[in-house]
């Protein structure tokens, strides 16, 4: 399949800590890669360079076959590339629904008037764009609002009925949801997962499985991050395992699972007798 994200040779420094080490990974349109390795071992610090929250002090990253290396969060998210975070991060005083919402904010700025070349426009502009939309624009937000809709529908009677509800007062768990949510609102072309699932009991986990996996069926390419390995081989077409921020690993689930170095890295020592010991 045609690679729509490609890093080679990425590493990040922290003074004398390597945390990302020359990790070069490709991943395909359509396809639900996943990050793994012991805590530590560099996962959410490649996010971050992917992402523009972090700028890599080697290597390249291109997407759709265009370099983004050290782009900003916004550009990339123009582009298409969306995220969520290891320790979820919704606005706390926002509805539900206009959390999502805020997911959209690049596309209903797209269709707003360019006014930058006005002098004195600025916050004037803003504000009357605020307070008396075009119709274009008015109809965009009104399309973007039923598309929000139609994504909170995804996670059923966990966020539906709670549209109205400010996101301080739902559970962790639903917030994670919110922030996925808010994630698909841009339509990204690249959706990337940390961690999902952290925090979530059993129940609410097999919940987000199936999510994720609706996701990866509507053709959405995921990179994904996640702890809970059984998770990971029951989604992933591939799966990369970083350890002290190399790789150590690479390939289809089961092939990783038994991967002799890959135990190890979980288990400290090896011990290759043990099937089910990364799967646990």
């Amino acid at each position: 399949m045609p690679s729509l994200l490609e890093i080679d040779g990425l590493t990040r420094r922290f003074g004398g800590l390597t945390a990302v080490d020359g990790v070069s990974l490709s991943l395909g349109q359509g396809e639900l890669l996943s990050v793994i390795g012991p805590n530590g071992a560099g996962k959410t610090t490649l996010f971050n360079l992917v992402t523009g929250l972090d700028a890599p002090d080697e290597g390249r990253v291109r997407f759709d076959g265009e370099d983004i290396t050290g782009w900003s969060a916004p550009a990339l998210a123009q582009r298409g590339l969306a995220r969520t975070f290891q320790h979820g991060r919704v606005f706390a005083n926002l509805s539900v629904l206009d959390n999502v919402l805020v997911g959209a904010h690049t596309r209903l700025q797209a269709a707003r008037p360019r006014l930058g070349g006005i002098p004195g426009a600025g916050a004037l502009a803003e504000l009357a764009l605020a307070l008396v939309q075009p119709p274009g624009v008015a109809r965009v937000a009104r399309r973007l609002r039923e598309e929000a809709l139609e994504i909170i529908a995804l996670f059923g009677t966990r966020l539906a009925p709670r549209i109205d509800h400010p996101a301080y007062s739902l559970s962790y768990a639903n917030r994670r949801r919110v922030e996925i949510a808010r994630a698909l609102a841009l339509q990204p072309r690249l959706l990337l997962l940390d961690e999902p699932t952290a925090g979530m009991n059993e129940s609410e986990t097999a919940e987000m499985q199936e999510i994720i996996r609706e996701l990866k069926r509507r053709g959405h390419t995921i990179l994904l991050i996640e702890h809970k390995l059984d998770l990971v081989m029951q989604l992933s077409d591939r799966v990369v395992v970083l350890d002290n921020g190399a790789k150590i690993a690479e390939g289809a689930p089961d092939a990783v699972r038994h991967d002799p170095a890959v135990i190890e890295a979980y288990l400290g020592h090896r011990h290759v007798g043990e099937k089910a010991a990364v799967a646990a």
